[in-house]
């Protein structure tokens, strides 16, 4: 798989989880292992126990600066590069997240070959990356038009796509799909995949990625067969020993069954997916832990009014996940994330889904 000048070994991208789910040990090992690792760039103040964070609030980094700490980034891609002995790595970077533009250009010094964003459409996302001509860019979407869209908005700029992945329903996280959207047959991956094949076409032909449910090489091989070059994958790699994820998070899934995994309301405005733990309980009988809007992390959410509405802040609630919280971390998984039985050698892993079962 191509994708601007980088060539990967594996059509395979390591889905970007924050926080602290993928960073430099997950994304450096799986670069290292032939597929493309993809570093997390939401809550990085956090990392190594908020050495990086300039400034904390009741312990949390205060104020987007902060909570997506550029010398936190910074430290983070570059073990990640220094652990992949220099494969490319990718950083995720959220179109709805506060400081957008400025963890865009931290990213690229960081030395990023990629960025990777999804959460909004990504319409002006050529313009912080115009002093990084080798930066490869690629946008999440969930339809042909969103596609479009994007690469009318990026012809201002000179630029289109490097990639463009096309991720449905079925992913853990945030969906970009109403909740009754997420459940109905015509927007399911194998739906949208074909429609959004034919609109890169018109804009070069750049690779189409497939993500959202594919947990198998059945899986891989079912969407490189419709005209893919490649799958996104996440959950599957939270099931790994190299994962950031606290142990803790990793044994909820393992422990976790099918109807476990469900949609939920989230401050961000889109249904997100992820394991029903004590924390869904505390938020019905509003005994959650009290919203108090520190990070301000995400612009949709309007400085806490939205988490306040939903009855839980999704910084705090993250970063309660990152430090093995089971009681009121907040714990993202894909639909398949039930499926996870033991955990794998990042190695192990690629060697079945290259390899097969």
């Amino acid at each position: 798989m191509k994708i601007g000048k980088y060539k990967i070994k594996h059509p395979i991208i390591q889905g970007g989880m924050g926080v602290g789910v993928s960073w430099d040990k997950l994304a450096g090992t799986v670069s290292l292992e032939g597929a493309l690792g993809v570093v997390s760039a939401v809550g990085t103040g956090y990392y190594q126990d908020r050495k990086y964070s300039d400034k904390l609030v009741r312990g949390k980094p205060k104020d987007a600066l902060n909570f997506y700490s550029k010398k936190g980034l910074t430290a983070i891609i570059a073990s990640a590069k220094q652990i992949s002995k220099n494969a490319p790595i990718a950083c995720n970077v959220l179109y709805a997240s506060n400081d957008y533009g400025r963890t865009v250009i931290d990213a690229c010094q960081a030395g990023a070959n990629m960025i990777i964003t999804g959460a909004g459409l990504p319409t002006n996302m050529p313009e912080f990356t115009k002093n990084f001509p080798d930066v490869a860019l690629i946008p999440i979407v969930s339809s042909a038009r969103a596609l479009k869209l994007i690469c009318k908005k990026w012809k201002r700029y000179n630029k289109l796509p490097d990639a463009v992945i096309v991720e449905g329903p079925l992913s853990g996280g945030h969906q970009g799909f109403s909740y009754d959207d997420c459940l109905k047959e015509e927007f399911q991956l194998e739906n949208i995949v074909p429609p959004v094949i034919e609109e890169a076409k018109k804009w070069g032909n750049m690779p189409v990625i497939a993500a959202g449910g594919i947990w198998n090489k059945n899986d891989i091989d079912k969407f490189m067969a419709m005209g893919c070059s490649g799958v996104q994958m996440a959950t599957r790699f939270i099931g790994t020993y190299e994962c950031d994820a606290h142990s803790n998070f990793k044994n909820i899934l393992l422990n976790s069954k099918k109807d476990d995994i469900k949609l939920f309301k989230s401050p961000v405005g889109l249904p997100a997916r992820g394991v029903v733990t004590n924390l869904q309980k505390t938020i019905e009988q509003k005994t959650a832990p009290k919203v108090v809007c520190i990070s301000n992390c995400v612009a949709p959410c309007n400085r806490g009014v939205e988490a306040k509405v939903v009855g839980y802040c999704i910084a705090d609630r993250l970063s309660a996940a990152q430090i093995g919280d089971e009681e009121t971390g907040l714990f993202f998984t894909g639909t398949n994330g039930y499926k996870l039985d033991k955990i794998l050698s990042v190695h192990e892993l690629i060697e079945k889904l290259t390899k097969g079962e």
